[in-house]
């Protein structure tokens, strides 16, 4: 067995099982008082550990933990005015409490790219079971820019490999090829 490497707290005790049937709920900021509350009304999909220095992570992990849904499955439903997009300059625009700074979505805006249509989405901000569940890790070699040292990796990739989250240092070969195939088509 690895030495323990704590990931993310959604998975470092083993990875939840996805609910057949799961339609969705709300996920919440952190805010004590007038939380933003978001409403997915369907189940997420391509749920993964991201290292990259951009997306929102919880205290103490090394890696966050994103799933994507259909832009029109999400509506913020209480305090959107407390939302402010973190990076405008960034491809995914990152909407996250002013106060708490949570990440809630993240939505890309420019109709020709291959995720356009999709919102970003941390599941742990959720107080229901069966979200789908993480399917692999992303960016990998990214937390080395957030500040791990480069000779924890061989350990973190091994960790990774123990959860059953196989480690790229980009998306899956899947969703590589999605993008791979959306870029072709477009070029036609």
């Amino acid at each position: 067995m690895t030495k323990f490497i704590a990931i993310h707290p959604a998975v470092d005790n083993g990875i939840p099982s996805t609910q057949a049937g799961f339609t969705g709920g709300d996920l919440t900021c952190n805010c004590t008082t007038n939380k933003v509350k978001v409403t997915l009304n369907s189940q997420t999909a391509h749920n993964h550990v991201c290292g990259c220095s951009k997306c929102w992570k919880p205290n103490g992990a090394l890696f966050s933990q994103v799933a994507v849904v259909g832009r029109d499955h999400l509506t913020v439903v209480e305090n959107e005015d407390k939302l402010e997009v973190v990076d405008a300059s960034a491809t995914i625009q990152r909407h996250a409490c002013k106060a708490c700074g949570v990440h809630m979505y993240g939505r890309i805006e420019d109709a020709n790219h291959p995720f356009f249509g999709l919102d970003f989405v941390h599941t742990e901000l959720s107080d229901k079971n069966g979200w789908s569940a993480p399917e692999f890790a992303a960016f990998v070699s990214s937390i080395i820019e957030t500040g791990t040292n480069p000779a924890d990796m061989s350990g973190i990739r091994a960790r990774l490999h123990e959860l059953g989250l196989e480690p790229y240092d980009c998306l899956s070969p899947a969703l590589m090829d999605a993008i791979a195939t959306h870029i072709a088509q477009s070029k036609k």
